[in-house]
């Protein structure tokens, strides 16, 4: 077992060492970015990445507290999904009003990679490998579609 402090540094570690691997990496239009905090620039939708003990995801987060406004962003994306498919080269996983870890009504598209394990050093590279092509294929995605979400 792992104390909090231990759970927490380990945790750090790797997403300071994903940061620094992708920071040769430019986004869609070339620029330096951040890539373990990336910024959509639309208010209420998140890119998320996650490491956990168990699996890896990454996926589009539509949080916004108005559930029917949510849905007008959820149905936006489900227009883009053929999109999203061919930038990522994979169907993934649709959750309209969906509860996060916090409780929260929230929308999701996501790609899961179970059997991964943050706390396990060896499984950083796996790890890495399954979340680099995804935020690179999201972050083209979002340069062609971000301006139709601008007037929201």
């Amino acid at each position: 077992m792992y104390s909090r402090a231990e759970n927490s540094r380990i945790r750090k570690e790797f997403w300071i060492a994903f940061g620094q691997y992708m920071k040769p990496v430019p986004n869609a239009q070339g620029r330096r970015i951040n890539w373990p905090n990336y910024r959509t620039g639309i208010k209420d939708i998140y890119f998320r990445m996650k490491a956990e003990r168990g699996f890896a995801s990454i996926g589009i987060e539509i949080c916004h507290p108005d559930e029917e406004l949510q849905e007008l962003f959820f149905d936006q994306f489900t227009q883009l999904r053929k999109i999203l498919e061919n930038s990522t080269g994979e169907k993934w996983d649709w959750k309209l009003h969906a509860e996060n870890e916090l409780g929260q009504t929230i929308s999701k598209i996501e790609k899961v990679q179970k059997g991964l394990n943050v706390m396990e050093e060896d499984d950083w590279a796996k790890i890495i490998s399954f979340l680099k092509p995804r935020i690179i294929a999201l972050d083209e995605f979002w340069d062609l579609v971000k301006p139709g979400f601008e007037d929201f």
